[in-house]
């Protein structure tokens, strides 16, 4: 059945499909495989088909059996998903989208992933994305950059570009991402599809290459906010595996997102920072008309402040750079990473270490070296250690603004979708991108990115959500409610 992995787009579509005998697994994971190869958009990075094939077949040979989806038992039966190549999967090729690690075979696979799989999902294969999640446009993946799923050249965001351009080409039905400053949301935006980054804690980091350990979280990026829902009560709860892991059951945000909020005592804040100077007057007509939609239902607007919002990108490329130095110092060629034959020739470890290291990418050695500087021996006070005092206080504005309101709703990017090539020259420019999505990350609160319209070159745009740590349900209450306006 050709193509019936553009029909079905959805986890609920599919499995009534199934259950109407319209498609089977393997048909729609054949299809899958049909459209990745023809696909010029390089989202994989490595492909899983046999592996997946004989994930489709015994789904299959279950479905002949019962005659109707076990979607008690396995949520998430039949469903072909990709991931992030940042996430590990036994066996399985996992390169970070870096030459120094490309040939890396974990020898176990990522909580998260494990317990969709449990869940009955197809693993199609690994997705690329900037080289160890570093960039907001995925041009940084050493094996070339990620193109737009309708826009050609235009990026898709990043990092987890590669994951939502295949959600958005029908590469596969959802992927996983990983958001460290807005890794999920942005693309999400950027692609016109839905990107949740949960409560820090809520998902096991377990099996997630690092960036910045106190800021990923591993995120769905889905067709629609039920999907995402899904994804997320299969993957959450506590994992002893990782120590960052919240001590907290599965959440349950898809029987929450069924009951409508009663929008009389919605109270909704709208950052008064949020409206800086450089937001796109598409963007700002975008987020003034989902505003007045949620007046026009009864909702109320209340002005809020979140006074260090204005520090956030500067405390975000001190922090994340000084965690990314320390947890890529494993990649020497010794423990981890490629070790070149002239490696092995050279005549001091110093110049060891350089013909290995000079294998990481430029904005990766920047970020390196920036948070080498900031750790050093004489700058950690001034640095490392004000960043994490100043993030204590984003934190806390957040906390303030939350005893007066239910959801924060803001934009996600200043802008569209850019050109590839139009801000990899100036990382400045680039870093400011995530302005809105950063401060999130560094308070460990979950948000939501919904398209809520298009530019006038038909750019998707992006509405962001955030409500207080582990509050999903109200987050997922709220967009959902938004998704489906009418």
């Amino acid at each position: 059945m050709a193509q019936s992995n553009l029909e079905f787009k959805t986890i609920k579509k599919i499995h009534e499909a199934y259950n109407a005998k319209k498609v089977s697994p393997l048909e729609l994971t054949q299809d899958f495989f049909k459209s990745i190869k023809a696909s010029k958009h390089n989202a994989y990075l490595t492909v899983c088909e046999e592996r997946a094939l004989g994930q489709a077949k015994a789904a299959t040979q279950t479905l002949s059996k019962s005659g109707k989806v076990p979607s008690d038992q396995f949520p998430l039966f039949g469903i072909p998903l990709g991931l992030k190549d940042v996430l590990t999967l036994d066996g399985v090729r996992t390169t970070c989208a870096s030459k120094i690690i490309e040939n890396y075979i974990p020898p176990y696979t990522a909580t998260a992933v494990e317990r969709l799989e449990k869940a009955g999902s197809i693993t199609l294969g690994k997705l690329n994305m900037d080289e160890f999640a570093m960039g907001g446009s995925n041009e940084n993946s050493a094996f070339g950059p990620v193109l737009h799923p309708t826009h050609e050249g235009y990026v898709p965001g990043g990092s987890s570009g590669g994951s939502a351009t295949a959600v958005k080409a029908g590469l596969c039905v959802a992927a996983l991402g990983t958001d460290t400053g807005g890794s999920v949301r942005l693309p999400a935006s950027y692609c016109g599809v839905v990107g949740l980054k949960p409560t820090y804690g809520r998902v096991s980091r377990y099996g997630l290459v690092a960036f910045a350990s106190s800021l990923d979280q591993i995120g769905p990026l889905t067709h629609d906010t039920e999907d995402a829902a899904r994804i997320l009560d299969v993957m959450s709860g506590h994992d002893p595996k990782d120590s960052t892991s919240a001590a907290m059951p599965k959440s349950q945000v898809l029987k929450a997102m069924t009951t409508a909020p009663d929008w009389s005592k919605v109270k909704i804040g709208v950052p008064k920072e949020y409206s800086v100077g450089g937001l796109s007057p598409d963007v700002e007509k975008s987020l003034q008309e989902s505003l007045k939609w949620f007046e026009k239902k009864g909702a109320k607007l209340i002005p809020i402040s979140l006074p260090h919002t204005k520090y956030a990108v500067a405390i975000y490329y001190i922090v994340a750079v000084s965690e990314a130095s320390s947890n890529l110092a494993r990649f020497d060629g010794v423990r981890f990473g490629v070790r070149p034959k002239d490696a092995d020739q050279s005549p001091d470890l110093p110049t060891f270490y350089k013909r290995v290291r000079s294998n990481f990418g430029p904005e990766v050695k920047r970020r390196i070296i920036l948070g080498t500087f900031a750790l050093s021996s004489g700058y950690y006070d001034a640095y490392y250690r004000r960043a994490c005092q100043v993030r204590r206080l984003v934190k806390q504005d957040f906390e303030k603004a939350f005893s007066q309101v239910d959801v924060i709703i803001s934009p996600v990017s200043p802008s569209t979708a850019f050109k590839l090539g139009e801000k990899s020259k100036d990382p400045i420019k680039m870093y400011l991108n995530d302005i809105f999505t950063i401060p999130v990350n560094l308070a460990g609160l979950p948000a939501m990115s919904v398209p809520c319209g298009q530019d006038h070159k038909g750019l998707p745009i992006g509405l962001q959500f955030t409500t207080p740590a582990f509050q999903e349900e109200k987050l997922f209450s709220m967009a959902h409610a938004f998704e489906v306006r009418t």
